[in-house]
């Protein structure tokens, strides 16, 4: 069974410049993905000041949906399936991780991982139902400072051992912030997990070789911030159970528009 997955920081549904609103935009490139399943981080459920603003006719049109921005996002596109984790919470609305499906959700729960007050994360678990059996998703925002993102980590790695029992398969991904790729050989150990970036290619032994060498110099996932010129390495896909047929950036004007991150689109072929 393939699957074809995404990952995406939408950054609220607004502009990295000047906040104008991109949701309508952002449907539209979502669905140039073409993936069954897409990883969002940063998905506004509610903002009263931007629907107040933007959500009546504005210079002619509408540019903030009714809808909070997962459902509008799965609307009639392929995904049919839709879940929402909310992180952050205040006066005027909340945002915090989505999940879109074209596979079933059978249930999702949402990990408060925040680890003070002012940085609100969550780690948001999907269990997709597909004809192999069940898929293990979750969708992951982790937090800016390092000795946060450490105990974030180890609640992820607990929340996966409780719920994705060994051999079911398993996709995590989204905004690791971990700019120095400090966690990846964590992840790795602890869960059996493999970064989408150093998984590409065949089952061969010489590309199995090629991976063991590039994992014992540093795995070095790909560059996505920001987006109109990507340096840092901070979103990922990790694997447990699939084979990464291909992972590809997604740069260029039109995802310089849309959001600070560049997204992550990855092919993979259930083992």
């Amino acid at each position: 069974m393939r699957i074809r997955v995404a990952t995406y920081n939408i950054h609220k549904g607004v502009s990295a410049i000047r906040s104008e609103p991109r949701v309508l935009a952002l449907k539209q490139a979502i669905g140039l993905f073409d993936a069954d399943v897409v990883f969002l981080q940063e998905v506004q459920g509610q903002h009263d000041r931007k629907a107040a603003k933007y959500g009546a006719e504005h210079l002619g049109h509408k540019h903030w949906p009714a809808a909070a921005q997962h459902e509008y996002f799965a609307g009639e596109s392929r995904h049919a399936h839709a879940a929402y984790g909310m992180n952050a919470v205040y006066d005027h609305g909340h945002h915090g991780n989505a999940l879109l499906s074209a596979f079933p959700i059978a249930n999702s729960i949402n990990h408060d991982v925040s680890d003070h007050a002012y940085e609100q994360r969550g780690i948001l678990h999907c269990v997709l139902d597909t004809a192999r059996g069940p898929v293990h998703c979750y969708v992951v925002h982790f937090g800016l400072f390092e000795a946060g993102r450490r105990r974030q980590t180890q609640a992820l790695i607990e929340a996966v051992r409780a719920s994705a029992p060994d051999g079911e398969p398993v996709i995590i991904a989204g905004d690791f912030n971990d700019w120095r790729n400090s966690l990846s050989a964590e992840l790795r150990n602890a869960l059996g997990v493999r970064e989408a970036f150093d998984e590409i290619g065949s089952n061969s032994t010489l590309d199995e070789l090629v991976r063991t060498l590039r994992r014992k110099q540093g795995v070095h996932p790909a560059r996505t911030f920001p987006a109109a010129l990507p340096f840092f390495r901070l979103d990922r896909i990790y694997v447990r159970g699939f084979h990464v047929e291909t992972a590809q950036v997604l740069h260029g004007s039109l995802w310089a528009k849309l959001s600070d991150h560049a997204p992550i689109v990855a092919n993979l072929t259930l083992t």
